[in-house]
């Protein structure tokens, strides 16, 4: 088997991982490219990978039941989400004050 290269789906497991590997393949009949998924479980050692990380797997000896294959490299890590609140605003963003309501004209 070759090196394959996927995205990490799961982390929930000790020193394991499951990584899902797309694929592409041409449809005689309908004359397209199909796209397929396969979810393989690997071995990660240093719990270092993070959902939506893309690795590369290495076919190993099987080490337990699902897992035959070994996280060789991170290729990139994923985007961790900071949400806005934890971010300290600058003084200069806001005035302090109240808004002024807006006043419609009267007849």
């Amino acid at each position: 088997m070759k090196p394959v290269v996927g995205m990490v789906v799961s982390n929930k497991m000790q020193k394991s991982v499951v990584v899902a590997v797309d694929r592409l393949f041409h449809h005689k009949l309908y004359n397209r490219y199909v796209k397929r998924t396969s979810k393989f479980m690997a071995h990660d050692e240093n719990n270092e990978c993070s959902i939506g990380d893309r690795v590369r797997l290495d076919p190993s000896r099987p080490l337990s039941k699902r897992k035959h294959w070994v996280v060789a490299e991170i290729l990139r890590k994923a985007r961790v989400y900071v949400p806005p609140s934890s971010i300290p605003a600058s003084p200069s963003d806001s005035t302090g004050g109240p808004k002024p309501a807006a006043t419609s004209p009267s007849s």
